[in-house]
């Protein structure tokens, strides 16, 4: 789906960022007001969807969910802008208040539509959130400002902003701004600023350049994200993993995070066992972690459900999110983690790269089509024709091939050869990881010396 005519000149794309209370509503329509551009409010765009499509099934669950604090699913976020942007195709300029929410939004934002002109993001305390929100509640009444729900969204904001913060800011795109101040004196900022980046290019763009952690996270203020409201008792984990957000996301990402990659038929799931046994690591597959879900009553799973119903593909930022709550379970009980099953493209690759970690080895199962079609059929794994069999195969092919191509540029990428018993292709497995984990714990002896 193409967003803008390549042959006309495409309009300059303005997102605003920040936390929620930053005032982005307010000060995205005010640049849009003062340079005459289109304005979208990513939010309004979802909560009017589900407004006027509340008997529709898939729209009741993603209201649900957003009630709840979370991140609505991200293709369906994605397409709503799409929808949005192609019917406003000659506007001069476009502010997006609300989105990317995360690295993996702001992949798929470029990736489906386009790289934006500029970022403005709006750090403000947690006193300032706080209070903003607690007023806007009052007045709104909107159903995403309920306590449970405004906590929720907080911790999601504090995991998110400094990994996408960094990420416009690699790309020279982002400029930050104190959002504690009156809003006039932050909008006359934002306006120089976008005065000199987009209508005056040869000038010195205005505003911080460099990522100032302080202003979006206030270390040692933790405290005042406690909302003096009796029913925060209830649930007294929600303050607990907002404090400790950070931390977890770092553990995750200094863990030894294994790819298993494979074809239907190649024998991932029988490898991961034994090595999980062998090596004390926590086997994960994403085929299980769906069927797991499904079987509670979560407002999740009944998305689920409803996309499998339809012949749709699960969200891809539900199966991270399950990945990610699976690896957290097992955080401090295990020596790593085997994925099998997932990313299966080079993009769900990146995105779990940004919200959880880079794998510090990747294991690709490499067989011919003869054997993983053989494999399926002999061992009744498979209950379809030859012809989706083979369909099935030839999409993973065409899917994995980037993928594997680039990590063998990045990433310790060991192909083996799964022709064989699985007993001989066991043990080259374990002769890639006995590596693997040689070099880790030299790594590791080499460290400690330098300290």
């Amino acid at each position: 789906m193409i967003v803008f005519d390549p042959t006309r000149p495409r309009p300059k794309i303005i997102l605003v960022l920040g936390g929620p209370g930053s005032g982005k509503g307010t000060q995205s329509l005010k640049i849009a007001e003062r340079y005459g551009f289109e304005y979208i409010s990513v939010g309004e765009l979802l909560r009017k969807k589900i407004h006027n499509t509340s008997s529709n099934r898939k729209w009741s669950l993603i209201a649900k969910i957003i009630t709840t604090g979370e991140l609505a699913p991200q293709e369906t976020t994605i397409t709503e802008i799409k929808q949005r942007l192609m019917q406003i195709p000659d506007e001069e300029g476009i502010v997006i208040d609300g989105f990317p929410r995360d690295v993996a939004q702001a992949l798929s934002f470029e990736d489906q539509i386009c790289t934006p002109d500029l970022v403005v993001f709006l750090a403000c305390s947690n006193q300032r959130l706080k209070e903003r929100l607690l007023k806007r509640a009052e007045q709104q009444g909107r159903p995403d400002d309920n306590l449970k729900a405004t906590q929720r969204r907080l911790i999601n904001f504090k995991q998110n902003a400094v990994p996408l913060v960094k990420y416009f800011q690699e790309k020279g795109l982002i400029i930050t701004f104190d959002a504690d101040r009156d809003e006039e004196e932050v909008f006359y900022d934002i306006s120089m600023a976008v005065d000199n980046k987009l209508f005056l290019p040869k000038e010195a763009v205005a505003g911080p350049n460099v990522l100032d952690l302080s202003l979006i996270l206030d270390s040692g203020d933790i405290a005042d994200t406690e909302f003096d409201f009796e029913d925060q008792a209830d649930d007294p984990s929600n303050l607990s993993e907002y404090e400790n957000a950070g931390d977890v996301t770092e553990d995750l990402r200094k863990s030894n995070i294994i790819f298993v990659v494979g074809g239907p038929g190649s024998g991932k799931e029988i490898q991961c066992e034994q090595l999980a046994q062998k090596y004390g690591f926590t086997h994960l597959s994403t085929g299980d972690l769906l069927r797991h879900e499904l079987t509670s009553s979560s407002e999740r799973s009944k998305l689920i459900k409803d996309s499998m119903e339809c012949g749709e593909l699960v969200p891809g930022d539900i199966v991270l999110a399950l990945l990610k709550e699976a690896m957290i379970a097992s955080l401090g009980d295990t020596k790593g983690f085997l994925i099998d099953g997932y990313p299966r493209d080079l993009k769900q690759g990146e995105e779990f790269e940004c919200k959880i970690g880079e794998p510090k080895l990747v294991l690709c199962l490499d067989c011919s089509i003869e054997t993983m079609s053989s494999h399926l059929f002999d061992r009744s794994q498979c209950t379809d024709d030859a012809e989706t069999v083979m369909k099935q195969i030839e999409t993973y092919h065409q899917a994995t091939k980037p993928m594997i191509a680039s990590y063998e540029k990045k990433i310790q990428l060991c192909k083996i050869n799964a022709e064989g018993m699985p007993e001989e292709v066991f043990l080259q497995v374990c002769a890639s990881v006995d590596s693997f984990l040689k070099k880790e714990e030299e790594a590791l002896s080499l460290s400690a010396e330098v300290q």
